[in-house]
């Protein structure tokens, strides 16, 4: 009995060890997304027409804030100036997916293969508009990545001709945050 305790003892200590070798597999789902993220690329169901279609994408920050809720800050342009928005998603019991503006909106967080990239699906419930988007740690393209986002796409029913890619811009201070001019 004694000779089979030792082994179970040392699994159990190398288990104890390999996590705390990798910070991340401590950290829960909402802590592993926070941070600045670039979109790589955009996907929707309904293309808008080519003077709407965002040219230029921002850095987005992801906070998690207490009860599975993230804020999720970004910057856009409208009307040729930035502007900051302000976005809280809530977590369900359902790993990955979170709702967001009392449920109108659902989102599904998915982690890629490759390390530092995500893909956010959005489906908005009322007006059957859905979008995803590749995001990166960095600005920079990553072919494998991308090529996941494809297969994402696919799997989502979306068009793959409909994949753009933004040029990266910002980080700006948003033109309504600096008060009155």
């Amino acid at each position: 009995m004694k000779a089979l305790l030792l082994p179970v003892l040392l699994l159990g200590l190398v288990a104890t060890l390999q996590a705390q070798d990798d910070p991340l597999s401590l950290l829960s789902e909402e802590e592993k997304f926070t941070g600045t993220w670039y979109i790589n690329a955009m996907v929707a169901n309904k293309n808008p027409p080519d003077g709407k279609r965002p040219r230029k994408a921002f850095p987005t920050t992801v906070t998690a804030l207490d009860s599975g809720i993230l804020e999720v800050k970004t910057t856009f342009m409208f009307k040729g100036r930035c502007h900051e928005k302000k976005i809280l998603i809530h977590k369900t019991e359902t790993p990955g997916k979170y709702s967001a503006f009392d449920g109108k909106k659902v989102l599904y967080i998915e982690e890629l293969p490759m390390e530092d990239y995500y893909v956010v699906y959005c489906e908005d419930q009322g007006k059957g508009f859905r979008m995803g988007k590749l995001l990166g740690r960095t600005p920079e393209q990553n072919p494998e990545a991308l090529e996941e986002f494809r297969k994402f796409t696919q799997r989502r029913g979306l068009l793959e001709e409909n994949i753009f890619i933004p040029q990266q811009a910002g980080p700006w201070v948003p033109h309504d945050s600096l008060g009155p001019s």
